[in-house]
């Protein structure tokens, strides 16, 4: 298996220096570039062959949400790396189109275990943050979008995230954006159990 490009992207070079050394150590993984903003980022991933780009939120011109929205239908996956965890820095980030979000007291161990879940499509979600997700959306049972409803539906009918993206004319990477949502409002983990919780509450027939 070919090793994982990363993008690094961060305005502070020490934690630039931290995840470069952290990466570089494994033969798994190949750091092909490192930003110090979002509009930087944004033109290197779009001349850079990268898989997965390690993207922090709140940095000085373009910050981390409007990259990640720039790079939406750019077949890496945004993996967000940041101290912050409140609902107006993780729901615009995931709403853009992130991959998942870690924060930068994660372990060594878990941050490696993310990229290679990012990398493979799997969204990824600090405990923490996941945590709070699910307490805000069992207060309030946020109900699924029209789109939402249509990618649970395809997926109900077993399709896979390359069939569901044709269907709906939409990239694989917003269809996983798509599920990581749905996930997140019905309190589960994987797709079975997104289906079953969705006929439990009548939203599929």
């Amino acid at each position: 298996m070919s090793a994982i490009r990363l993008l690094i992207v961060d305005d502070h070079p020490i934690v630039r220096d931290g995840l470069r050394s952290l990466f570089s150590g494994d033969p798994d993984f190949v750091v092909v570039g490192e930003a110090a903003d979002g509009a930087e980022a944004v033109r290197l991933a779009r001349r850079t062959e990268v898989d997965v780009i390690l993207m922090d939120l709140r940095m000085p011109g373009m910050g981390g949400v409007e990259a990640i929205s720039a790079l939406r239908d750019h077949p890496a996956r945004v993996l967000v790396l940041t101290t912050y965890d409140t609902d107006r820095d993780v729901l615009p980030a995931l709403d853009a189109g992130a991959t998942g979000y870690l924060l930068k007291d994660a372990p060594r161990d878990e941050l490696v275990r993310a990229v290679r879940a990012a990398h493979a499509g799997r969204a990824v979600l600090a405990p923490s943050v996941a945590s709070a997700l699910i307490g805000r959306v069992s207060g309030g049972q946020e109900a699924l979008s029209p789109r939402e409803l249509e990618v649970l539906r395809l997926v109900a009918d077993g399709a896979t995230n390359q069939v569901a993206a044709r269907r709906l004319l939409i990239s694989e990477t917003t269809i996983k954006t798509h599920l990581l949502h749905i996930y997140t409002k019905l309190g589960v983990r994987d797709r079975a159990s997104a289906v079953a919780a969705a006929y439990k509450r009548g939203l599929l027939e």
